[in-house]
Order: C-alpha cells, then structure tokens, then sequence
C-alpha cells in the first residue's frame, strides 16, 4: 500500500480519533487540525501525529494545513447549536466545507474524504439535515478537480460514543426515562466499519465521486436501544413514550439546558428514520457488524464488575 500525506479537519473528535489510529497503524503519514492546545489522550500517544493548532475557519491556515497532502478529511460536524436559528449549523456545516474544498483546490490536493449525515436533504425537517445537504452540494460542484468521496453514516456506535454511552449515563441515575420519538428507527453502525469505509475509498479509484450510505445490519427503534442499554446494565427502567407534542415540549425545554441533551432540531432529525435505502457497505464490498456484536465488548462489563465488587465488600 502506498504510503500517503493525509490531513484531518475534525481528527480530534469520536470518528477522528479512530480514524487518526488506524492511519497511523496502516503506515500513513497523519496531520489533524484542531483549535484545541492539549489532544485527546486517545490521539497523544499515537506515534508520529502531526499537529497543526489554530482556527480551521481561517483560510490561510487550511492552505498551509494541506500543503502537500494527498488526500484531506474532513469529519466536522455539530449536532447542536449555542443559538436556534441555523446559524451554527450553517457555520460549522456549510461555511467550513468551503473553505475545505477551497483550501484543497489552492494547496492542489487531489483527494477529499467528506463526511455527511445519513438523509442529509436540503428541504429537509431540521437544520442540521439542510446544512448537512448544502455542505454536500457544496462538495459536489465546487471542488474542481478535487475528487471526492462523500459518507453518510447513521448513528455511530463505539467505546467512548455520545449516543449508546448518553443512554448508558441517563439510565444510571433515572428509574423512570420519558422518551420523545420513541419509535424513530435507526441503524446504527460501528465506529471500526465506519473507518474500514475511509480506509477501503483511501485504496480504491471506484469510490471517486460516489456517494455512500453507511448502515448496520440491524434496525432498532429508540426504544428498543434503550431498552437493550439497560439489559446490558442489568437496570430494570421504564421507557415512556412521550406523544410529539409532549416530545416538542421536552425538546424545547431542553434547549436551554447545558449540553441540550436533546433540543428542538434533533426533535426534527428524529422525525426522519435514520435507515439506510442503499446498502453503501456492500459496494464497498464490506461486512458492517452487528451492534449485539459489539456494544457487550464495552458496556455493561465494567458496571456488573463493579458492582460484584461492592457486593463482596458487603459480605
């Protein structure tokens, strides 16, 4: 395998982290752009990482970011915002792709890896469905001779996720969990098969100019996740379906809480079934795992442990 100069926008986040390591383990040559002045400990202790520090809307720093690279990452993506008018979506999605895609053509890079959102839609019910669409559109028309790869995972599961760890938290601490959009469907894919997608479109010349849908092999409602979280966890809950007006009420309530853990426009995402149309996986001709697979390898092992250990403190 040849050898390549690859730059992350994003490396620092969930998908970047492991993506950064398995680059590295692959023999590649990695460079991540991140605003913050410490890595993730997860990315400090990879060999031979490169660090560009500074704000990856400036221009200049992308160009001197992808000088010389042969291919660019771009992973950046928001699932929330300070405010509530699209402004940050826009922002994060769709003013950073372009300076991305204007960065590669200035520095001549000649490969773009861009990560998307699954039913990303320009008329689509939430801001960060439309953002994620016109930053795609933007990727498509604008990048010259910049050839690109464009991925649109559903939810991305793993050891130190936002999504099965999120529920994992809440249940620890609530006997009773009222859930909006409790019936939405997903099927969600590992952070490995995730990775193996970047690496297999890294080797092949087919994937130029194509885009992928990334699913799992299994579609759970929010409910049944929940409910397979807590079994893991060996905690008995009560999953309440909220109706969608009460679900719209919770979500704007939420809006004002630190961290939204769950706002108005990811009430509007949820309304669109996170499921696949297209099996990307097997054009790549790759096997995604199985969630019942892979979620026991890091959940629920090191609580039940915990757990006999006070136990037998007790006796």
């Amino acid at each position: 395998m040849k050898r390549l100069s690859i730059c992350l926008v994003g490396g620092s986040g969930f998908i970047g982290q492991a993506l950064c390591a398995a680059l590295i383990r692959d023999g590649h040559a990695v460079r991540v752009v991140t605003r913050g002045m410490r890595l993730p400990p997860n990315l400090a202790v990879l060999p031979g990482i490169e660090v560009v520090r500074g704000n990856p809307y400036r221009a200049a720093l992308l160009r001197m970011a992808f000088a010389k690279q042969d291919v660019v990452i771009h992973l950046v993506g928001i699932l929330n915002e300070a405010g509530r008018d699209g402004s940050g979506f826009e922002r994060a999605h769709v003013t950073l792709t372009r300076e991305v895609v204007s960065a590669c053509r200035a520095a001549h890079v000649p490969r773009l890896l861009h990560m998307s959102a699954l039913h990303a839609n320009e008329q689509g019910p939430s801001h960060y469905l439309r953002t994620k669409a016109l930053a795609e559109r933007v990727v498509r028309e604008e990048s010259g001779e910049v050839a690109w790869t464009i991925f649109q995972p559903s939810v991305v599961f793993g050891r130190g996720d936002s999504f099965i760890n999120r529920f994992a938290s809440l249940l620890q601490w609530l006997p009773v969990l009222p859930l909006a959009r409790a019936e939405a469907r997903f099927a969600p894919v590992g952070i490995d098969d995730v990775v193996a997608a970047f690496l297999r479109a890294l080797q092949d010349p087919k994937t130029i100019h194509e885009t992928y849908q990334l699913c799992g092999p299994e579609v759970f409602t929010l409910r049944q996740l929940v409910h397979y979280v807590g079994q893991l966890l060996g905690l008995r809950r009560w999953v309440v379906g909220l109706p969608d007006w009460a679900g719209r009420l919770q979500a704007a309530l939420l809006d004002f809480v630190p961290g939204k853990p769950l706002s108005s426009d990811n009430f509007k995402s949820l309304t669109v079934d996170s499921v696949c149309t297209e099996n990307g996986f097997a054009r790549l001709n790759l096997v995604p795992a199985a969630l019942r697979e892979v979620v026991p390898t890091y959940l629920g092992a090191a609580q039940r442990a915990a757990r006999l250990a006070r136990w037998r403190q007790t006796r």
